[in-house]
């Protein structure tokens, strides 16, 4: 009895015999190029169906004269974020004939990511994604690595430079939305819970609360603010301080949701109601947030869509390297965030 897993492999000369049409006139359909005629094109696929053809990688990449490979430098994929991210890329890179070689740091502001970069370079891969945030001087390795490097990079959220190819989601129009619409409900002194402010993210989504206010006409002060670490814990304590150093707050924006969601605990705690006496704000869309009491307001991030992005954006800059023309001129690529209004940021009551 013969099985599958014995059975030899279909050859794409076999497919060309098969369809009556050339190997050439085959690699075209399989590559989705032009100049090929509908009825043959259609004949060519019902062949590939049938004959169960699977394209070989290892030949494919050897026309190409490219290892079809990225490589992916992530860290915290314990975590909802990095690995919705993650999920993006390689979703994207498998639509676009791409496999990943994936290397995770062991925190997220290690700076010394040389022997990492040389792994993936041994590999001969078309290109890099760094699926890190920017933390402290993690990106020190950066510049001075640059030359050496001799394949197309793509930077994850970090602060615009010129020349790189930078996708990020807009953390500083994150951090607008979300006080322009406590604003536009009616509060007045409003707080902020910030992320860790060495993270790049955390410092544009507290700029984002500030210049909001500011343009309202609103004074900020070290009193209206707190930072916390994205934990829930770090919310809880924040939450405590805050409501200490000015009790008089109407209303808070938190830089994550988990820390939204601790500081909402805390307010019921002291007996204050959300959104009654105190309108709370999130960030980063997290799934539960709908099903908590009150349902959470916040700034929806859509990571899967940062990853597919970053591999969009990378594989534009393969291709146009392989290209005559291979001046492109590389600028930053902003996802936009989305507030969510939800019951926790209801309009406030008249006095």
């Amino acid at each position: 009895m013969v099985t599958t897993m014995n059975r030899q492999r279909t050859t794409i000369k076999q497919v060309a015999s098969e369809a009556g049409v050339s190997i050439q006139t085959v690699s075209r359909v399989l590559n989705d190029l032009p100049h090929v005629a509908p009825d043959t094109r259609e004949r060519v696929l019902g062949v590939i169906e049938r004959l169960q053809y699977r394209p070989s990688t290892l030949a494919r990449s050897l026309i190409q004269r490219r290892s079809l490979m990225l490589g992916v430098i992530t860290a915290g994929l314990s975590h909802i974020g990095p690995s919705r991210t993650l999920s993006g890329i390689t979703a994207q890179a498998g639509a676009m004939g791409y496999d990943l070689l994936l290397h995770e740091l062991p925190t997220f502001d290690t700076a010394e990511i040389e022997p990492f970069l040389d792994t993936i370079l041994a590999r001969q891969i078309d290109g890099i994604i760094v699926a890190v945030p920017e933390i402290g001087d993690n990106r020190q390795w950066l510049l001075p690595q640059l030359p050496d490097l001799h394949v197309p990079l793509v930077l994850l959220t970090m602060h615009p430079q010129p020349g790189l190819p930078i996708v990020s989601m807009d953390n500083y129009k994150g951090g607008r939305l979300a006080t322009e619409h406590l604003l536009a409900q009616g509060y007045r002194r409003i707080g902020h819970v910030a992320g860790p402010l060495t993270w790049w993210e955390a410092q544009q989504r507290k700029a984002g609360w500030a210049d909001a206010l500011a343009a309202a006409g609103l004074a900020v002060s070290d009193a209206m603010w707190i930072e916390g670490n994205w934990s829930s814990k770090s919310g809880e304590l924040a939450a405590y301080q805050l409501l200490d150093r000015y009790p008089d707050l109407d209303a808070v924006f938190a830089a994550n949701d988990q820390m939204a969601l601790s500081l909402m605990a805390v307010a019921r705690r002291r007996g204050r109601s959300v959104p009654g006496d105190l309108a709370v704000v999130g960030f980063d869309g997290m799934p539960e947030a709908a099903y908590f009491c009150p349902s959470l307001t916040t700034v929806q991030q859509d990571l899967h869509q940062l990853g597919c992005q970053a591999v969009r954006q990378l594989v534009g800059v393969i291709e146009s390297l392989r290209s005559s023309d291979n001046h492109q001129e590389f600028q930053a690529v902003w996802i936009e965030p989305q507030l969510i209004v939800r019951e926790s940021s209801a309009a406030r009551l008249a006095a």
